[in-house]
């Protein structure tokens, strides 16, 4: 399979770039290099989906680009600030002020309701959200009855959402969202999806997801996909036809695809 990496657009701005990134995880014999050589530019302003077949290296690069794991050699940016220049103290301020995560699993305070969830980064950093930035994003998130309501109360697809709001709510210069619908049904996942499109498209945000889902890419502007720890190809204005019918390139044998 013939490696291709995609370029860094030349008409958006870049939220954050890896540049030639190496990591590789144990040692001797046992060493697995996770990302060969990673290249990759994420678009500000758009939903960026990553994909590739398992131990592609998705969940690698993400953290990566996070600022959760260090690298063995490369450059890692988010805007202008190189993480790799940074201290682990530095990492981690960056994180709290700049940047936003949804995972799978909700990792919702169970003691806290709802809306302290969501004002738990500001909290943490001694801040009180803006009024009426959280009221929109409430009412976006379609949470304004439940806010009083602790996890334990809440629906799967509510404590997803409330998870979203808790990742915006300091409106992050990028958000990273690893298998975000994983946990849902597809009626929940598709209002979830919905959601971050609508992020992007009406409110500017930057988000990054990580997915295996086809259908769950389709709603990202852009697909990046990974092979064998390196971006091998992309998509725009992507598919689950389309998606589907690369993730069968990527999953096929070299000799039958001529590489």
């Amino acid at each position: 399979m013939t490696t291709v990496a995609p370029p860094a657009s030349t008409s958006l701005a870049v939220a954050a770039q890896a540049r030639d990134v190496v990591k590789t995880y144990g040692q001797g014999e046992a060493a697995v290099r996770a990302l060969d050589g990673a290249d990759v530019a994420i678009d500000s302003g758009r939903l960026t989906a990553i994909m590739g077949p398992s131990g592609s290296g998705k969940s690698t690069l993400v953290h990566a680009l996070a600022g959760l794991d260090t690298i063995d050699s490369g450059r890692v940016l988010i805007g202008d600030t190189e993480l790799t220049a940074l201290s682990e103290r530095e990492r981690t301020l960056l994180r709290r002020e700049r940047l936003g995560f949804v995972f799978q699993a909700f990792n919702l305070i169970p003691s806290l309701t709802a809306a302290e969830n969501i004002a738990l980064p500001l909290t943490l950093a001694g801040k009180r959200p803006d009024r009426a930035w959280l009221a929109e994003l409430v009412e976006m998130l379609g949470l304004g009855n439940r806010l009083d309501h602790r996890p334990a109360e809440l629906s799967g697809g509510q404590q997803q959402r409330v998870a979203v709001g808790r990742a915006l709510i300091a409106r992050p210069d990028l958000v990273f969202a690893d298998e975000p619908t994983g946990n849902l049904d597809s009626r929940h996942g598709a209002a979830l999806l919905g959601f971050l499109r609508d992020a992007t498209r009406t409110l500017g945000h930057t988000i990054v997801m990580v997915t295996h889902d086809p259908v769950a890419a389709s709603y990202a502007d852009r697909v990046v996909f990974l092979a064998d720890g390196r971006i091998v190809d992309e998509l725009s204005a992507p598919t689950p036809e389309t998606v589907l019918a690369r993730m069968a390139r990527l999953d096929a044998p070299a000799s039958a695809i001529g590489a």
